[in-house]
């Protein structure tokens, strides 16, 4: 509440007293603040109901000593004449915390990550202003009403959309290929408010829906058809040239060759072709006989003989026609091929590297074929029919014996298929409204097949599919407890990325997932599923912003392609061991350990390290302990041509601290690049130029010091002592804005755990957005609090932390539909007529 009360009646005149180019920004600062119009409502009606609750606050601690640190440190910008922030904490009575929530829990949170005071200010001491975050906190948490939010209907993300369909129909599609994509809040793609529908993403998800239905169900008359799999465009490549194969997917013993995955619409025979064995105008790869294996599902399928010296006489004498003569040879190689998916691999037979007639001096085999271009697929050529496939044993649960009993069945499978797809029972309503389909796909060629192809068309493209809905609660400002299979759908979305599975539906439907008990034991049996991964790729890597690697290209020539892999598997590796293994969140921070191959061993300088496969290690240097070490972070908070203090202490404010900086504002300048002429600098040096402006410091004081304790590590994750491209050393020391001096990535990681509280904090709001699937308010950090206590005596697992998530009033309840807020107009605007 207003510590004078008369102050009400000032309000209005505001933006009467403000100049016509201030008074718009004015108002949406004071609105920003809900100041002015929402607590002159509130404030009367709330004021006894607040008495008790105060008094029993109080007792936390007296209100005196923050007030005079609010008026020493925040008010002479904060103040009703200058409105910084759309705050004005003059007016403010920090006795009646509870009253202005928004303000004080944003006042909170940004004290939690010491931005503000700005920098370049006097300081209060970090005694002082945790002593403070705690008062604010405790009065917060006291004054509370339970209030709950409202999520709108969302349809699925495209992520969520491939995830289920491989679950309902085991088919796999490729997300970023069939649907476009999604607007990101805060990282996440799950967010109801921001997923919309377009008409030209309603026509491409029908046809994601026809694609998946056709490669499920097959070809009941299948059409002869060509596919061309380029030879880096599978599913792997192995490595090029002469080297072992030791990869998933390749059998020891071989080398070289190309594995991919390929749907195949019928049994039948089909035909593969080689575009180019290395027989150009020298034939290099024909100076070996090798063996050229061709493998369906690890079975062989076909095998011949290429290169040795007739082939490569063949080639030198015959010129072109001789080069055909040898692709001739690796064209049309037949196979039997059952319909449905499967695993294809074309490799060669690792040949002996002792003295031979086919060797050089020394042993070594001179040149060896290798597959180049890619791999043409023919076929069917005389189809056989359907076999049951992994993909049509999901679908077809019976199978008709006459004609008699394919509607029957056809209603079976419909009833089967909607019940997974819509997450609920289904009704006769929804069997009459489906059955259509099938019938217009069964008048077809394909008859009973065809019908079913449709019905699964029909099912995926149901907005009972696209959509989930969860009924609002009826009046204004309040809440309903979600049932059992509304409960069930947003678990499974939350740790699965799916629809539930048959065990969490009857745990819905006999009311049992509703017992926190019962709630606890299947989250823990869901995280102990693989399908839990979805939670490092979609929640975890999106929050650590590790999901787009290939947004910085390092112009460093030592990177490659396959070091940018070697980061994306040891990021996954690593917060898969800490989120999915029940260990403390605090372990992403300080844990000893991490997962690499020789490769990205050399490029930590790690010993002793040998071969392709990744393994777990001992971090004897506690530099590269936690994320703060890894080379997938150190990458993504860099430019291709330097590394940034600025983006990488950004970075730790915002997904570490979880206290997001302010964003630069408009037309600053922010290239410190060394232009031509100017004296060879250091970044750091560079940014206390920066620096120097009071107005840039404000920020940059905050921002650069976490950032610049990291400047010994590379673009690429490379530890250095000395910058390269101007041979002077680096400085990684700095002082935060609590007076702590750190000296490198050890010193930071002890400031970060300083609170112990802070980090899981973090991980809870944004673990509590993405369940939730909408932005956490000010209204639930309550709650967020009251789960981080919780979850401190398990000592802040990740498991404690999600089972205090799902069994929170946020995550069983859905508020009251929010009510649109009409804007308001400048009556000195320009209309538009």
């Amino acid at each position: 509440m207003f510590k004078d009360r008369a102050l009400r009646e000032q309000l209005p005149l505001i933006a009467a007293r403000d100049s016509a180019a201030n008074r718009g920004a004015r108002i949406r600062l004071a609105a920003g603040a809900s100041i002015a119009g929402l607590l002159l409502a509130q404030g009367a009606m709330a004021q006894d109901a607040q008495e008790s609750a105060q008094e029993s606050a109080m007792a936390a601690g007296d209100a005196e000593p923050y007030r005079d640190m609010i008026d020493t440190y925040c008010v002479e910008c904060h103040n009703f004449t200058d409105w910084a922030g759309s705050v004005a904490f003059d007016i403010l009575d920090v006795n009646e915390v509870g009253e202005d929530a928004e303000v004080w829990e944003t006042a909170a949170s940004r004290l939690r990550g010491r931005l503000m005071p700005p920098a370049g200010e006097p300081q209060p001491d970090q005694a002082d202003v945790d002593a403070m975050v705690d008062f604010l906190e405790a009065h917060l948490d006291e004054a509370a009403d339970g209030h709950v939010g409202h999520v709108p209907i969302q349809r699925l993300n495209r992520t969520e959309f491939a995830t289920s369909v491989k679950e309902l129909i085991g088919v796999e599609v490729d997300p970023e290929q069939v649907l476009p994509t999604e607007i990101e809040v805060e990282g996440f793609d799950n967010i109801a408010g921001a997923l919309g529908v377009s008409p030209s993403f309603l026509e491409q998800h029908l046809s994601a829906a026809r694609l998946a239905a056709r490669l499920a169900v097959g070809e009941p008359v299948p059409k002869m058809a060509s596919t061309f799999i380029p030879s880096d465009g599978g599913s792997q490549r192995a490595p090029a040239g002469n080297q072992i194969n030791h990869r998933d997917g390749f059998p020891l013993g071989t080398r070289g060759g190309v594995s991919f995955t390929h749907v195949f619409p019928a049994d039948g025979e089909y035909r593969f072709s080689i575009l180019d064995v290395d027989h150009g105008l020298y034939p290099r790869g024909m100076e070996t006989r090798s063996t050229l294996l061709l493998l369906v599902d690890g079975v062989e399928a076909a095998r011949l003989d290429i290169g040795g010296e007739e082939d490569l006489a063949l080639a030198d004498r015959d010129g072109p026609e001789g080069r055909a003569a040898i692709i001739e040879k690796v064209t049309g190689i037949p196979a039997q091929v059952e319909a449905g998916s499967h695993e294809v691999t074309l490799t060669f037979i690792e040949r002996s590297w002792a003295m031979s007639n086919d060797a050089t001096g020394g042993g070594q085999i001179s040149g060896m074929p290798r597959i180049q271009d890619g791999v043409e697929i023919q076929g069917p050529f005389s189809p056989e029919g359907l076999s049951l496939s992994e993909s049509r044993a999901k679908i077809f649960v019976c199978q008709p014996e006459s004609e008699a009993e394919e509607r029957p069945c056809a209603e079976e499978i419909a009833r089967n298929l909607a019940t997974r797809a819509f997450r609920r029972p289904v009704t006769d309503a929804d069997l009459e409204w489906l059955m259509p389909f099938y019938e217009v796909g069964r008048a077809e060629e394909g008859g009973f097949d065809s019908g079913i192809r449709e019905l699964v068309t029909a099912v995926l493209s149901s907005p009972d599919f696209l959509y989930r809905a969860i009924q609002a609660a009826p009046g204004e400002n309040e809440s309903r407890e979600l049932d059992g299979l509304e409960l069930a759908s947003r678990l499974s979305f939350f740790l699965w990325s799916q629809g539930p599975d048959q065990e969490l539906i009857e745990r819905a439907a006999d009311g049992s997932l509703k017992d926190p008990e019962v709630m606890k034991a299947e989250v823990e049996r869901m995280l102990d599923d693989p399908r839990a991964q979805s939670l490092v790729e979609n929640f975890a890597l999106a929050w650590l912003n590790l999901d787009e690697l290939d947004q910085v290209e390092p112009l460093d020539p030592r990177f490659t392609d396959a070091m940018r892999s070697n980061f994306e598997t040891e990021i996954r590796l690593f917060v898969s061991s800490v989120l999915l293994e029940d260990k403390s969140v605090h372990r992403l921070l300080d844990a000893d350990y991490t997962f690499v191959n020789e490769p990205l061993a050399r490029q930590y300088d790690i010993e002793d390290v040998f071969g392709p496969q990744f393994r777990r290690v001992t971090l004897k240097d506690e530099n590269r302990w936690g994320l703060l070490g890894k080379g997938a972070v150190l990458l993504r908070t860099s430019y291709g041509d330097r590394t940034s203090p600025v983006l990488r202490g950004a970075w730790v404010l915002d997904r570490i601290v979880g206290t997001p900086p302010t964003p630069p504002p408009p037309n600053v300048e922010t290239d410190l690049s060394v232009h031509e002429g100017d004296p060879p600098s250091t970044v750091r040096e560079r940014l206390e130029q920066h620096r120097a402006d009071p107005s840039c410091n404000g920020c940059h004081g905050l921002i650069d010091p976490p950032g610049l304790a990291l400047e010994n590590f590379d673009v690429t994750g490379r530890w250095r002592e000395i910058d390269t491209e101007f041979d002077l050393p680096i400085d990684p020391t700095t002082v935060m804005t609590n007076g702590m001096e750190l000296h490198g990535p050890v010193d930071l990681r002890e400031y970060l755990m300083r609170r112990p509280d802070q980090f899981a904090m973090t991980v809870t709001k944004r673990a509590m957005m993405y369940a939730l699937n909408r932005e956490i308010e000010y209204f639930d950090m309550p709650e967020v609090r009251q789960i981080v206590r919780a979850s401190e005596e398990d000592g802040y697992t990740f498991e404690s932390i999600v089972i205090g998530i799902v069994n929170s009033d946020a995550f069983r309840h859905q508020g009251s539909e929010e009510p649109v807020q009409e804007a308001s107009v400048d009556s000195d605007a320009p209309q538009t007529p």
